[in-house]
């Protein structure tokens, strides 16, 4: 079993960063931090007679990367009710994989993994992240990925999140279950 966590954070070390880091503590996995490709938007041609472009980005890495493993880690603070900009604009751009004659088994082969996500807000996040799980799970369910839980944690200033004593606990029930 191999896991992938898929980093969306822009700030290094930041309160999702150390949430992620505690609930993989002791585990082996891939880290990919999104903030560190260039994965340009998605340029919508599904009813164009050409189809979708490659746009000579490093997308298709982070793709080749993930599809090996087991287990993914969606890893995202939440920003507007929503994950961060960057994890948008990667999820954005599976609809071009999903096309992709490069990846004609792109859905199958996502569909044999388990996900988790973890996220961190500083706005009441235990309500207001609640749409973000919930447009996860839509994703999900689409592409037919199994969504094995999150954690939504409190944290606004770096390293607030070592004040969620919820949350921490939660990370350690959270890497038990990755880990059965």
């Amino acid at each position: 079993m191999t896991i992938a966590i898929i980093y969306g954070g822009t700030r290094q070390n930041g309160n999702t960063d150390i949430l992620t880091e505690h609930v993989i503590q002791g585990i082996d996995t891939e880290r990919v931090y999104l903030r560190d490709y260039n994965i340009l938007p998605i340029i919508d041609m599904r009813h164009s007679e050409n189809g979708f472009q490659d746009r000579n980005d490093d997308y298709n890495l982070i793709i080749e990367n993930i599809l090996q493993h087991d287990i993914l880690i969606f890893s995202t603070p939440i920003y507007w009710y929503s994950m961060s900009g960057i994890m948008k604009n990667f999820i954005d751009r599976w609809s071009q994989t999903l096309k992709d004659p490069k990846y004609p088994d792109f859905k199958d082969k996502m569909a044999t993994k388990k996900v988790f996500v973890i996220a961190v807000g500083g706005d009441e996040p235990f309500i207001k992240g609640l749409p973000m799980i919930q447009q996860f799970k839509y994703i999900f369910d689409f592409i037919g990925i199994e969504f094995a839980g999150y954690i939504l944690g409190n944290g606004n200033k770096p390293e607030d999140i070592y004040q969620d004593a919820g949350a921490l606990l939660s990370a350690e029930e959270l890497r038990k279950k990755i880990i059965e």
